[in-house]
This record gives C-alpha cells, structure tokens and sequence, in this order.
C-alpha cells in the first residue's frame, strides 16, 4: 500500500512504524475471512481492511478521529486472527494501538462512554479497588434491569460472590519441590487475582512440583494491557513490571510465566512498547524474551505422570490472546491429553468468545452474539468441562453456559496431586 506521510510526521517514532505496517498491507481480504466481526455484520469497514483504510487516512492527513473511524476501531477485539491469517504479515495489533492512542488524544467522546471508559482503566488494574467494586456490584444486581445496558452487563458478569484475596499474592519466593530445575518469576496481575485466585495457587503448585523456584516480585502487578487497548497508556504499569523483574534477574530467572494470555501478549510485546527508552529498551527486550505462557513453560519442562485418573471430556478453548498473539496452540492441548483428560476441540475455534478485555462491557450487543456463538459450538462437543487460559475468557464464556469452566492450569495441577478444583462437580 502507497503511502503520503510527510518527513515530519515520519519523525514521530509511531507514526513510522504505522508507516511500515501500512506499506506492508496489499489489501489482498484473506482477513476478512477470519475476522469476527465482519463475519457476524458483514460490513467492509469492521474487517481489518477497512479499518486499516480508515486508520491510514486519519494518519496520513493527521486529523482528528471522526465518529465514522472511532466507532469501527471501537468494534475491534484486538483478537488478532487477522494476523494469523495474514500472508503479508501485517503487525496490525501495532497499527490499531496507534489508532486508539490517537482516537484517545483527538476525539471527545460522549460523557457517559467518557466515564465509562475513564471507570475501567482505574478500577480493573488495582485489586483492591475492584474488589471493592465487585462487592458493590453484587448490592445492586437485584435493581440491574434498572440500569444503563453498560452498568447492567457488569452487573450480570460480576460474581454473587468476591473470593478472599490469597496469600500467595504477596511479594514472596516460593522453594521448588526437590531439586531445583528452574528460578521463574509469576505475573500476579490484577482482576484474576481478585476474580479467581485459585488460579495463580494452582499455577504455584504446578511450578513448585515441577522444580520450579517461584518469586512474585515486589512492585510488579497490572501488566499494563487493559489501560494500553483503552488507549491511555499503560506504559506506567509495564515500566513498574520491567523494573521489578530486572532486579530479579540479578538472582537469576529463566522465565517470567503468565497464567492470563491476554498478560502474556502484552508482556511479550515490552521491547516494542519501550523500544524508544533509551534506559529501558533492553531491559524491556529481556523481559520479553524471557516471557512464557505457564503451558509453554510446561511443555518445556515436561507433565510429571499423573498421579490423579481425570479422563474427563474436555473442550479447550484457545484464548485469542494465546493462539493469534502468541502463536501458542498446540502445547495446552498436549498437556491435558497427558493428564489423562479427553480434549476435544472447538469448532471455529479461532473466532473470539467475545471477551477481549473490556470489550464484552463496552460493546455488549456484539459480544454477546460472540459468545453465543462460541457457546453453542462447545455444547454441541458435549464436553463435562471447558478449560482455557485467560481469565476474561473464562468469565465470558461462563457467563453463557453452566459447563464448569477452568484454567488449564487447574487441571494439570489437579491432575499431578494438587487439590481438586472446588468448581468441579462431584
């Protein structure tokens, strides 16, 4: 694709990298084809190709965003099946962010999206902030019908009941198991911890099991994703995270491991984020070589034999976050085959459930056609339970059937002597 961005412009470093993906793109369509939301409205301009036209002429002739472009841009998972799809290799995750920085910084958003959106990037990133939030949510679920449609989806996909914070959450080192094999750093992040901390137990004991020393470094938490695709930043978080780890590295780490993938997309993508910082920019690039999703690390370590029979049907869900942003597929399936469960996959299984961050509150119409969607091709597998991998897919998709719907790491630490998952039926 030609281009007329200005020398001036081009001196801005992501305006020339927006640049280069554009000129990257040859407008071939294959996208169109994996994309979720043209594939539900059919509309040219909610497919990668015609938000790529909108956002190139918006850059190009650095204008202010126009309702037309923030409300196409808007309707975007960041879902990332285009880039799997791609031939050409558009980094369109890249492109878009771009947008919704530039959309953030020039276009005046009606007050109740403004407060909306404001709400969110506050609340979700500090845990005790949304656990006071949640509480608060579940006074008012009785008067939901009452609400707005935004306030009345968070109120239906807010828990009856706010699990205590967990101990393990805490700054602190967990010894491995036998002889250490590994030193790892664990991302505790900040809405699972508050929405579903049996997660990060589970994914402790797996590592700890498996010869894993497991530090929860002092000053990391949020890795930034949530506040960086409401284009608002997000920087200041994955500073804060680049930081704490590069103190660790000084004891040693081999990975830094991620139980939410939309975490992990981010986390990898640090070296981009900071690739300006001049004191920060290797560091950041360690950080993100250095990132591994828990079933990547597992894979790498090798499942220890089950020492539980499971054999469960399981239907694995593959986050959007894991199979397109960071190309991991194949290993969380192997992994449940080896602990003994019977996985099965989801037909279409590339098109998004709907979650996406925040998106399943900000545009809950086409969300929820989303998760129906991805709900009624995993009942028709007839699975007894769902696993997947990010906590906000397990929160959509849960919110549409009553299959119990675990993190991965649940089951193989359940599978290899840890606890059974209190969710489990009997």
């Amino acid at each position: 694709m030609q281009t007329r961005f200005s020398a001036e412009q081009l001196a801005d470093s992501d305006t020339r990298e927006s640049e280069k993906i554009l000129r990257t793109c040859v407008h071939c369509g294959f996208c169109t084809a994996t994309c979720p939301t043209y594939v539900l409205l059919g509309d040219e301009l909610d497919s990668p190709r015609g938000r790529i036209s909108l956002i190139k002429d918006m850059l190009e002739n650095d204008r202010p965003a126009t309702a037309q472009v923030v409300k196409h841009v808007d309707r975007c998972l960041s879902c990332l099946a285009c880039m799997t799809t791609c031939p050409s290799g558009v980094n369109y995750m890249h492109l878009v962010d771009h947008a919704r920085h530039h959309i953030e910084k020039t276009y005046k958003r009606p007050w109740p999206d403004r407060v909306m959106r404001r709400m969110l990037g506050i609340v979700l990133p500090r845990p005790a902030l949304f656990r006071v939030g949640l509480r608060a949510s579940a006074l008012g679920k009785p008067f939901a019908r009452l609400m707005p449609a935004p306030l009345r989806v968070m109120l239906d996909l807010a828990p009856r009941r706010v699990p205590r914070a967990s101990p393990v959450d805490a700054p602190q080192v967990f010894a491995a198991e036998g002889v250490r094999r590994r030193r790892v750093a664990l991302l505790s992040g900040c809405a699972q911890r508050v929405l579903a901390p049996e997660i990060n137990e589970s994914t402790i004991r797996l590592l700890t099991r498996h010869g894993c020393e497991v530090v929860v470094a002092k000053g990391a938490g949020c890795c930034g994703a949530l506040t960086h695709h409401l284009g608002q930043g997000g920087h200041a978080e994955a500073r804060a995270n680049v930081l704490a780890w590069s103190h660790e590295m000084e004891a040693g780490l081999d990975a830094i491991v991620i139980n939410a993938s939309g975490c992990g997309t981010t986390v990898k993508d640090y070296g981009f984020m900071f690739r300006d910082d001049a004191k920060l920019a290797g560091k950041a690039r360690t950080i993100s070589a250095l990132a591994r999703d828990i079933t990547e690390l597992m894979s790498e370590i090798g499942l220890q034999t089950p020492s539980v029979a499971t054999g469960q049907r399981v239907a694995y869900h593959s986050a959007c976050s894991l199979q397109h942003g960071q190309q991991v597929r194949a290993q969380p399936r192997q992994l449940l085959a080896a602990a003994g469960f019977a996985v099965v996959d989801v037909p279409d299984g590339h098109l998004c459930c709907g979650s996406a961050g925040t998106y399943n509150l900000l545009q809950p119409k086409i969300a929820t056609q989303l998760r129906d969607l991805k709900v009624g091709n995993i009942e028709r597998m007839r699975p007894e339970l769902i696993a997947a991998g990010n906590i906000g897919c397990m929160t959509q998709i849960a919110s549409g059937t009553a299959i119990p719907v675990l993190h991965t790491a649940q089951l193989l630490d359940w599978a290899t002597g840890g606890p059974r998952p209190r969710t489990l039926p009997d």
